[in-house]
């Protein structure tokens, strides 16, 4: 009785084991998928207090960074300056 109590346990923390290793699987998955959607908090610019939520997909956020990234190396490689107020 207590071995078979024993490989029932042993079959359900292996069952168990099992599911939480295929849950890491998928999460790796679904952050490599370009299509999931990913939300920021971005401050409002003359408020201290204000702020709103921007949802873009992955792939979108990669682009909007890499567009911001070009924009100031352009800036930087023909000296333009922000003007001071």
């Amino acid at each position: 009785m207590r071995v078979e109590f024993g490989r029932a346990l042993l079959l359900v923390a292996a069952l168990g084991m099992a599911s939480a290793v295929s849950a890491a699987e998928e999460k790796k998955a679904d952050a490599k998928d370009p299509n999931r959607v990913i939300c920021e908090k971005q401050e409002v610019v003359g408020s201290r207090l204000q702020s709103k939520r921007v949802c873009m997909t992955a792939a979108e956020w990669a682009a909007k960074r890499r567009e911001d990234r070009q924009m100031i190396d352009r800036a930087q490689t023909l000296g333009v300056r922000p003007s001071g107020g």
